[in-house]
């Protein structure tokens, strides 16, 4: 009698199982329509053409000179700098930047701040 008792629970407790939410949708959906805050802005701007919005990617060192300083991009009045001073050196030296103040790394080369715009994503794409 248990053994009927419980086949009669099971039975009565399954459900069916409808594929019609899953045959709607087709594909996934776009990363856009999920993103939100800083990771939308990113979005936003690689669609814009701006592959560096954050403007993080490494600067290839120029000149360098007090006359001709090495502009580094920034958007804010101070940014910290890695200089690699020696082409195979696996050390580098790190420095604060501040706007209006060129700045001497140890092996000589100068950097200054070159003020950028930061990213301003109107306020119909921030929902």
């Amino acid at each position: 009698m248990a053994s009927l008792c419980g086949r009669t629970i099971f039975q009565v407790s399954r459900r069916t199982f409808s594929r019609a939410a899953v045959l709607r949708q087709k594909g996934f959906p776009d990363p856009l329509e999920l993103a939100t805050g800083l990771e939308k802005q990113e979005l936003l701007a690689r669609q814009a053409g701006n592959d560096d919005p954050f403007m993080m990617k490494p600067l290839r060192r120029g000149i360098g000179t007090k006359d001709q300083p090495n502009l580094v991009p920034s958007a804010f009045e101070s940014r910290m700098i890695g200089c690699v001073c020696e082409e195979d050196s696996t050390h580098v030296t790190w420095m604060w930047l501040h706007e209006g103040q060129p700045r001497r790394c140890e092996c000589g080369h100068w950097f200054k701040i070159e003020r950028k715009q930061p990213i301003i994503i109107p306020e119909e794409y921030m929902d």
